[in-house]
């Protein structure tokens, strides 16, 4: 359907009513315009008005919502300049009125300060009592929590010396596994035997000699310097130990030097023994033990366990921190020359591959085991050749694969079998028996 067509008398009415309503318009903004302006407002109104610069017109915006931000954004930058200027004056007016006293006020080192919300202000010049105790209390509160934290420490470390000393004396003479039968004298003799056979004998000196050249383990008539040797020994090669003892005599001017040692600290200790390994461990306890031993005797020296027995000097250097039975029972064989079966890492790996030892055993258990089985009379020789074989031998020595060609391990894989050495290793050790049967068989 098509729409009707518009008169003309109904378009020209439309056209009047236009007309007419732009005209009003006109009309009265010319009223507005005529109007008388009102009086200035004064010099003052308008030096504030030319203080207030105006605004840039902004950038046409394409949307409503745009402009109406704009707008917002020019207001709220308009009353933060005026609330600026408003500031100004108020302290400029202040500082006329205040003159003098205003300026001994800044210089002053009192000047007040707002407290944080929720902290009581403390008048540093002039405290009150309430301040003071305030003050004592959290100084002392600092003080005791150090004091706790030291307190606990020493604890800490009583605590360990005591059950160092209770774990010697409970297992001094006795195996920590009774029914663990290996290794038997037979056994001990054995081992010594293809030992001496592969590596050669060793026999213990008449006399123990400081070497000049070498660390050593224990290696000193002094009680103290084979202490030391033997700490600076602990978990690091021959070559390394050796260095870090040679560079320590350079920096204190000669060996034995333990006055110098302990008055120059730890730091300097540490940095002259770091080609060892461990240094900032080690000479901690070095540095320990030094003030252990002049506090308790007036000197640096340890020689009067030459005449103790083995088991008071065996206890005394366990009182040491940082001084465990391997590194007491070095310093027992080599130096005090006493029937004592040291274990190191090569001892305690042999041992197990021998089926020495139950698999469970620590390396403190092993010593208590193995000083309580084999003889004293193979303590010695046995204690170092076990030590030579751990480094030579291609099968024994940490890493090592088992070929069937180590005559020490061949000899004792029975007993291997009937220890706790774990399954892997049993099934191994089984099929190589086997194997040894069939061809003696066929």
């Amino acid at each position: 359907m098509s729409r009707p067509t518009r008169t003309a008398p109904a378009m020209a009415r439309r056209i009047t009513r236009s007309s007419t309503g732009t005209t009003a318009r006109r009309q009265q903004l010319q009223a507005v315009k005529e109007q008388p302006q009102p009086p200035s407002a004064g010099p003052m109104v308008k030096q504030e008005k030319e203080k207030i610069p105006s605004a840039p017109p902004p950038p046409r915006s394409s949307t409503p919502r745009k402009r109406a931000a704009a707008a917002a954004d020019r207001e709220a930058k308009s009353r933060k300049r005026i609330k600026t200027e408003e500031e100004e004056n108020k302290l400029a007016l202040a500082t006329s009125t205040t003159g003098s006293r205003s300026t001994s006020r800044t210089n002053d080192s009192d000047v007040n300060v707002s407290p944080r919300p929720g902290r009581r202000e403390i008048n540093t010049r002039n405290p009150s009592p309430n301040d003071l105790d305030t003050k004592t209390k959290t100084k002392k509160t600092v003080t005791s929590s150090s004091a706790t934290g030291s307190a606990a420490k020493e604890v800490s470390k009583q605590q360990l010396q005591t059950k160092k000393l209770k774990s010697y004396a409970q297992f001094a003479n006795q195996s920590p596994f009774p029914d663990f039968p290996h290794p038997t004298p037979a056994e001990c003799k054995l081992a010594h035997r293809i030992l001496i056979s592969l590596h050669g004998p060793r026999t213990r000196p008449k006399e123990v000699i400081a070497s000049t050249t070498r660390a050593g383990c224990g290696d000193s008539p002094s009680v103290l310097d084979a202490l030391v040797r033997t700490i600076l020994s602990q978990n690091t090669s021959d070559v390394n130990s050796t260095r870090a003892k040679l560079n320590m005599d350079k920096v204190y001017g000669g060996s034995d030097k333990w006055e110098a040692i302990a008055a120059g600290g730890q730091a300097k200790l540490q940095e002259a023994i770091k080609s060892g390994g461990l240094s900032a461990v080690k000479s901690k306890v070095i540095i320990s033990i030094l003030n252990q031993v002049y506090e308790k005797y007036g000197v640096y020296s340890l020689d009067h366990l030459h005449s103790a027995s083995s088991e008071d000097a065996m206890r005394e250097m366990l009182s040491f921190q940082g001084v465990g039975p391997k590194t007491a029972s070095c310093v027992l064989l080599f130096c005090l020359q006493r029937e004592s079966f040291a274990v190191d890492t090569h001892v305690w790996r042999i041992t197990g591959l021998l089926g020495w030892r139950p698999k469970s055993a620590s390396r403190d258990e092993t010593y208590a085991h193995l000083d309580s089985k084999i003889p004293d009379e193979d303590k010695y020789g046995l204690h170092i050749l076990l030590v030579t074989h751990g480094k030579r031998c291609d099968e024994c020595k940490a890493g090592g694969k088992n070929l069937g060609r180590c005559e020490l391990r061949k000899a004792f894989r029975k007993a291997k079998v009937e220890g706790e050495a774990g399954d892997e290793e049993k099934i191994e050790e089984i099929e190589e028996i086997k194997k040894e049967q069939k061809e003696q068989s066929g």
